[in-house]
């Protein structure tokens, strides 16, 4: 099927899910966990297809983002199962008032209408976005990368057989089967088909969509996140901080890739992160980080000199900018400078010097003695999530239902004329 005929079917199918009540919703999303468990084996059967053929052409850590395994699959049905556990946001009255001439007037919350997701190789955002918008009340479009195609093939068609057993049109969610670019752009310029264009992955494929859309878009994802650690830090708090937010899960736009580091614990700091993130790891037979240092950094520590690109890189693997600063200020400059937007934090026990640091980061979330992967819909109580926003306009930070969702006014009178 075209993509062009894809579209015209999701239009086609909306508005019975926008008509749909709760309970349907409710009812189909977690028949789409059901269905998700029942297709374990055929979705690890696509997925090892696909590993298969990626190996030879993607990094260690991106092979990562698209393994699955049956405690993965497991955390998909899981995710799916959150959402339906969550507050309908269709209908709900998000503000209302009554005029002085008697005129009541309410904003509720209706879907957008038709979604549509450009995302890369992790598997888990078909049905985390499928998931989303079919509570939002939206069809969904799905664009995965090529890498991930057989897996998200089998996702998707497990998710769509269950959505007949709710009675509801199985062109709900679809899956574009062309992964050229030539799809991409028939999304990026479908106006009057596509509602939303969310597109998920790295800086080229978010510039080529903010630059080539005629679709209204919102930017996700690309994440150069910082990590500041302050002259009056608990350094083994730090310590942990840091290791967990480089190497927990490199390749998710979470991940620190920046740190920061005050000049007055540069010296006692710096040495006990080098034997944590290099020594401690190659000791436990784990890849080691390497640490890509400013020139006070490297006077301390062994590691590679920094490179011009290297404050502005979003690495996605196990490297580390490190820089030594002579004071918050300097390190609220530098974030300012070559930030994306996501997400940036700081330790430190002085509570003066971190709400100044939050009130003048100006990032979709900062943090205060905690590591940025937390930055997530499912870690912030909104179920799975469709991205993180990195944009100020209409929805910033983990998109949740709240953010597929836009609004109407519903005005009630009794013979008011004006």
């Amino acid at each position: 099927m075209t993509t062009q005929e894809l579209l015209i079917r999701a239009k086609a199918a909306a508005p019975a899910l926008a008509a749909a009540g709760e309970e349907q919703k409710n009812q189909a999303l977690l028949a789409m966990a059901a269905s998700l468990e029942a297709a374990c084996d055929e979705i690890l059967a696509a997925n090892r297809a696909d590993m298969e053929a990626a190996r030879a052409t993607i990094s260690p850590v991106m092979l990562d983002r698209l393994a699955l395994s049956r405690e993965r699959v497991a955390a998909m049905a899981e995710g799916v199962r959150q959402v339906a556990a969550l507050p309908d946001p269709v209908g709900r009255v998000r503000r209302q008032c009554t005029r002085p001439g008697g005129l009541t007037i309410e904003q509720v919350g209706v879907p957008m209408g038709v979604v549509a997701i450009i995302y890369e190789s992790r598997p888990n955002v078909t049905s985390d976005a499928a998931a989303l918008c079919l509570k939002a009340g939206s069809a969904c479009v799905l664009r995965g990368g090529k890498e991930a195609y057989r897996t998200a093939r089998a996702i998707v068609t497990a998710l769509g057989d269950a959505l007949e057993t709710a009675d509801l049109p199985a062109d709900l969610i679809s899956l574009v089967e062309d992964t050229t670019r030539a799809s991409a752009t028939e999304l990026m310029t479908a106006v009057g088909y596509v509602d939303l264009l969310i597109p998920r992955g790295g800086a080229g494929l978010i510039r080529a969509v903010t630059e080539n859309a005629k679709v209204p878009c919102i930017q996700t994802g690309t994440g150069i996140c910082h990590v500041y650690v302050d002259k009056e830090a608990d350094l083994s708090m730090a310590l942990s901080i840091v290791d967990n937010a480089k190497t927990s899960r490199p390749s998710v736009c979470n991940a620190a890739e920046v740190l920061l580091v005050h000049e007055a614990v540069a010296e006692a700091f710096l040495p006990r992160l080098e034997a944590r993130l290099v020594g401690d790891r190659l000791l436990d037979g784990k890849q080691p980080v390497e640490l890509r240092l400013d020139p006070r950094a490297a006077a301390i520590i062994p590691g590679t000199a920094a490179g011009p690109q290297d404050f502005d890189t979003e690495f996605l693997d196990y490297i580390l900018a490190v820089k030594v600063v002579s004071s918050l200020d300097e390190a609220v400059a530098h974030i300012a400078a070559h930030s994306t937007g996501h997400s940036e934090a700081i330790v430190t026990a002085d509570e003066e010097a971190a709400a100044r640091f939050m009130r003048r980061v100006d990032s979709a979330a900062v943090y205060h003695n905690c590591s940025t992967r937390f930055t997530d819909g499912g870690e912030f109580g909104l179920g799975c999530e469709m991205g993180i926003s990195t944009q100020k306009l209409h929805a910033r930070g983990p998109m949740g239902l709240e953010e597929l969702c836009t609004y109407k006014y519903i005005i009630r009178g009794n013979g008011q004329v004006r």
